[in-house]
């Protein structure tokens, strides 16, 4: 058995197709089709069902998949260690992270880590899909780490470091019924047309949530996948805006209300593999953050 049929066998399990496996991998398709089936052939067993035109893991498969990943993560280990005995530390991290961060100076930590450890490839991929689908990419293995926005109820799997938490805010044209009121509830909100981020981004989950345990329906006329775009729409009049306290969001022709609701709430985190012992180079950025939190106050 060779690590190169157990890449091929985890890309295409995790793809469920030979063509984008074979893509993510930078490989010839006819390639990876006959590392599988070598694999299949080494194990004595079949791993996927290729019976229809869609791939699927057969149970065979779907038992050897985590410990393919498994030993595969333990390779990266051993060469990890190996490296860093001879050259000082090496390796590389997939760091995804929301569009926006919250407080977190993120350029400047990643590019102290870089300053420290140049050895270590870096690759940071800005998510336009929402904290959910980065929360799914660290679970895949596809993400070492990831910074995102959702509540601990969806981290399940995940190791989670708090690094900032902002309350809610409702942006209201200064023409608005509400306009003159300094604070409002959910309650008070009840009718409205909203602009808000797509569904899976976590600061909608939270309000998401707000809205349904008042048992008050919500209409998202707008979405727009960059949050600091929102106030645009707003001011454009196609409805109002609860979003975190930040301010990319904070624009002196919209008003800016205080939403009473304490429940509502945006935690910025760093995840990673719960069920995984983090990488040398993730431990170190790990650490990193740790001291940059304490020096500037952030986080618990």
């Amino acid at each position: 058995m060779e690590t190169r049929q157990l890449e091929y066998f985890v890309a295409v399990a995790e793809e469920l197709s030979f063509t984008r496996a074979a893509q993510r991998l930078q490989a010839v398709q006819s390639t990876v089709s006959a590392g599988v089936k070598s694999l299949e052939s080494d194990l004595r067993t079949t791993l996927f069902d290729r019976s229809t035109r869609a791939v699927a893991l057969t149970p065979a498969g779907a038992a050897f998949l985590p410990e393919a990943k498994a030993a595969l993560a333990q390779l990266d280990r051993a060469k990890a260690v190996v490296q860093e005995a001879g050259a000082g530390l090496r390796g590389s991290l997939r760091i995804g992270t929301m569009i926006s961060v919250g407080s977190l100076d993120l350029p400047g930590l990643l590019g102290a880590f870089h300053r420290r450890y140049p050895l270590v490839d870096l690759h940071l991929t800005m998510s336009t899909t929402g904290s959910t689908g980065l929360a799914e990419d660290v679970r895949a293995g596809r993400l070492d780490a990831a910074l995102l926005g959702l509540p601990p109820s969806e981290l399940a799997g995940l190791r989670a470091r708090r690094l900032s938490h902002h309350s809610y805010v409702v942006l209201v044209p200064a023409e608005h019924r509400l306009a003159a009121r300094a604070a409002v509830t959910i309650t008070d909100l009840a009718g409205e047309d909203f602009v808000d981020t797509p569904r899976g981004f976590g600061n909608r989950i939270a309000v998401e949530r707000a809205f349904e345990a008042v048992g008050k329906p919500r209409r998202v006329v707008a979405e727009v996948s960059d949050l600091r775009l929102v106030p645009d729409y707003v001011r454009a009049g196609l409805g109002i805006a609860v979003v975190p306290d930040l301010e990319i969001v904070r624009a002196p022709d919209l008003v800016r209300i205080e939403l009473l609701d304490a429940s509502v709430e945006w935690l910025v985190t760093l995840v990673w593999l719960a069920d995984h012992r983090p990488s040398r180079a993730l431990s170190t950025l790990l650490g990193l953050v740790e001291v940059m939190l304490t020096a500037g106050g952030d986080g618990e």
